[in-house]
């Protein structure tokens, strides 16, 4: 029964786009040794840190695989509006990669559909604009980035890419959210009681307390180690790693949350039983991380996937920046159809002034 009354939420989510998302206890699998050894078409050289002890000064020279990759494509070749960037974005990809685009209702699989993709994103822009990279984490096997769509002098269409490499270099993975365009904003909060109303907590489960200073180690200890300990201990914990000026993106809200409080009354406003969030893939980013997760909800058969971006001060350890995107219910998402239609350049009804947004915010 409540799997049915969650489906008609679903619905009706036509225009919220989407609730809230995380994924599961999964952490990302490199490929075979046997994988492909084609070499991608970017010089990019590997240097593996020890992790928890590494400098933050040496972090921020070395050379990181995936970071440097994306950058390259995206910044160098425009793979997102040119047809030369998107031949050479596919040529990147492994044999197997798999595109999560989570506007499409399905994935894309292999080198020669990751092409039809990134030429389907090109003509879509109609030549209109650019992507801008707003942070980007210091990933060698992963990494994500939160990117916006410019066009002239205005700014529209925002969200967080993830991309995983396989051991001989070649993307191997990517999923990308981008932001809904109608926000639900408590809405949000109020439909997941009503669909969860009845549900009985699990019982706690013990984890072992520590200070991990590496923003992956730091998002894996908060969504993996935390998940299911007694929920007020694990907000008091969680809250410990929030830097008292932490600025808070969640795209289910059209305001950003900002300071330890906002963040907490937020965190136990979602905190109820009959949701589980698991988190899926994690990059290895040292200063700020990326990683993909899904929320299941009630005992509804499908699941909500999303992404999320942390940030660190590089001093202190503690996180300074988050941005969550939830996918859409819909796909495509009919909103963000009409508005990518009607503004090819930047994707939304109503952009802002460029620049009005620092960091994609």
């Amino acid at each position: 029964m409540k799997s049915n009354f969650f489906h008609l939420l679903i619905c009706f989510s036509i225009c919220v786009n989407g609730f809230i998302a995380p994924s599961s206890n999964r952490v990302p699998q490199l490929a075979d040794k046997g994988a492909s050894t084609a070499s991608i078409p970017h010089s990019l050289v590997s240097t593996s840190l020890s992790a928890e002890s590494a400098d933050v000064s040496k972090i921020r020279s070395t050379t990181k695989r995936a970071r440097d990759l994306v950058r390259c494509l995206i910044e160098e070749d425009k793979c997102y509006v040119s047809e030369s960037g998107a031949r050479k974005f596919a040529d990147a990809c492994g044999a197997n990669v798999i595109i999560a685009d989570c506007f499409f209702p399905q994935p894309f699989n292999g080198k020669s559909e990751a092409l039809d993709y990134m030429m389907e994103r090109v003509g879509q822009r109609k030549g209109k604009g650019n992507i801008r990279i707003d942070k980007i984490s210091d990933g060698d096997r992963a990494c994500g980035f939160a990117w916006t769509w410019v066009c002239g002098e205005e700014e529209g269409l925002r969200g967080t890419t993830f991309i995983e490499l396989n051991d001989s270099g070649e993307i191997q993975y990517l999923q990308e959210i981008p932001e809904p365009i109608f926000k639900p904003g408590d809405l949000t909060q109020q439909l997941l009681k009503t669909i969860t109303q009845g549900f009985e907590p699990k019982p706690p489960a013990p984890y072992e307390k520590r200070r991990p200073t590496r923003a992956c180690e730091v998002a894996k200890y908060l969504f993996v180690d935390l998940n299911n300990a007694e929920p007020t201990e694990a907000t008091n914990e969680l809250m410990t790693f929030f830097d008292d000026n932490v600025i808070y993106r969640d795209f289910n809200f059209e305001n950003v949350l900002r300071g330890p409080a906002e963040v907490r009354k937020f965190v136990e406003d979602f905190t109820f039983p009959g949701i589980e969030f698991r988190p899926t893939r994690f990059d290895d980013g040292d200063v700020s991380t990326c990683f993909t997760w899904e929320v299941v909800i009630a005992d509804a058969p499908d699941t909500i996937k999303g992404v999320s971006f942390y940030e660190l001060d590089p001093d202190t350890s503690k996180i300074v920046y988050v941005r969550d995107v939830p996918e859409s219910a819909i796909k495509p998402p009919i909103l963000g159809t009409w508005a990518r239609n009607l503004r090819p350049g930047l994707g939304v009804f109503q952009a802002v002034p460029i620049g009005s947004r620092p960091g994609g915010m």
